[in-house]
């Protein structure tokens, strides 16, 4: 069987360096809590549900979905152990029983229908067209059929202002994976990994452009089968 194609890690805010900063930062530029806020409560849940925080970070949204959801099993996924560092001290420091693994968004470390849920928060951004291909078809996978993709990130510009203030980010992130993002192509790309029902819900307005939300659902096994 042919080996998935590693792809290479962009470290959060896209340096090392700034790795430390990063809850300030987007604290600060992204209207986070809002944002976050909004996500978890697009989030409908079945009792003892398995929710996935994919690219998880420093774990911010990992432990808002815990204590929003108490009972449910809460498990966040990020590739970079530096990052992730920072993210366990702060799951300790919370007492929350939170389940953090090291691992690539292209080749997640669960079975197949294992989440009844995933959410990310300013992850797609950091891939490519056909690394965000990918990582949603991984998504599609893990998730339960019927479970839903909900996703916050950078979206499309709503006019020249935002548009200018996107910039700075595709400076700091990179133009080319950058480029679907400020497009509005998110909902298309989900569709494409063979997502149903793909939607943007609600756009935040930020000094760097618009953070957009969106949601999308895996369908049930007959839908899938009939669309094959």
């Amino acid at each position: 069987m042919r080996e998935p194609r590693q792809e290479k890690l962009i470290p959060a805010l896209g340096f090392r360096w700034l790795t430390p900063a990063y809850d300030l930062v987007v604290r600060l530029t992204t209207r986070e809590a809002a944002f976050k806020a909004a996500l978890v409560a697009q989030l409908e849940l079945p009792p003892a549900a398995r929710v996935l925080d994919l690219g998880c970070g420093t774990a911010t949204l990992t432990l808002m979905l815990k204590r929003r959801f108490p009972q449910a099993s809460v498990a966040g996924v990020d590739g970079d152990a530096e990052i992730l560092r920072i993210a366990r001290e702060k799951v300790r420091r919370s007492g929350l029983d939170v389940d953090l693994r090291e691992a690539m968004a292209q080749a997640l470390p669960y079975a197949d229908a294992s989440f009844d849920c995933v959410a990310s928060s300013l992850f797609f951004h950091h891939l490519e067209r056909a690394a965000k291909l990918a990582v949603l078809a991984e998504t599609r996978r893990v998730l339960k059929p019927g479970g839903a993709l909900h996703v916050a990130d950078w979206g499309g510009a709503t006019g020249p202002l935002s548009r200018g203030a996107f910039v700075m980010v595709q400076l700091l992130d990179g133009f080319p994976n950058t480029a679907d993002n400020v497009a509005g192509r998110l909902p298309g790309l989900m569709e494409q990994a063979g997502y149903a029902s793909a939607r943007e819900t609600q756009r935040l307005l930020t000094v760097f452009g618009n953070i957009s939300l969106y949601g999308a659902q895996k369908p049930h096994e007959r839908l899938e089968a009939a669309r094959a």
